[in-house]
């Protein structure tokens, strides 16, 4: 057993077969606590900071491994990077067995940069995905790939590394 399995994350909730959150099949972890509030938030449940479950990161990986059908792992919420040292291990452990790894987020990718947390930056360096942006009522559209509101971006960010632009995927949406 790792020294990261016994690593705890706060949760709402786990979808063990998503295909809304992200691309393919995805077993989606709905971290617990946001403190954004966004009006018609689709996850209000999660927004509570003291509210969900503890489990650790070797309990989700054990979920990866059960569901051999599973094309990637979703961070969702609440606001999973409020627990970017915790959900480390666990984007890495689901790159290790072959699965992309998406995650969203009410922050845009610029406010995370500026932190200056080397958590969340290392978090950001294992993201295969990112959809950020807090929800915005008034630019609701259900058309849209995977986001519910136009100001949200699809973030391709391991083409943005490798090219050094912020590349988009579903630009045209």
């Amino acid at each position: 057993m790792s020294s990261t399995d016994s690593t705890e994350i706060r949760i709402s909730g786990i979808a063990r077969d998503s295909i809304v959150d992200g691309e393919g099949i995805r077993l989606t972890v709905f971290t617990q606590g946001c403190p954004r509030r966004c009006p018609g938030c689709h996850n209000p449940e999660t927004q509570p900071l003291v509210g969900g479950r503890t489990t650790t990161v070797g309990a989700v990986v054990a979920e990866l491994d059960e569901n051999p059908l599973l094309t990637g792992l979703t961070l969702s919420g609440g606001e999973p990077f409020l627990q970017p040292g915790a959900l480390l291990p666990l984007a890495r452990a689901a790159h290790a067995r072959g699965l992309d790894v998406w995650s969203y987020t009410g922050f845009t990718l610029e406010e995370l940069r500026a932190q200056g947390d080397t958590d969340v930056d290392a978090l950001l360096e294992e993201l295969d995905v990112l959809v950020d942006g807090d929800y915005r009522e008034e630019l609701r559209d259900l058309t849209l790939h995977f986001r519910g509101s136009r100001n949200q971006r699809v973030i391709d960010l391991a083409a943005t590394r490798r090219t050094g632009e912020l590349t988009l995927l579903y630009a045209n949406d």
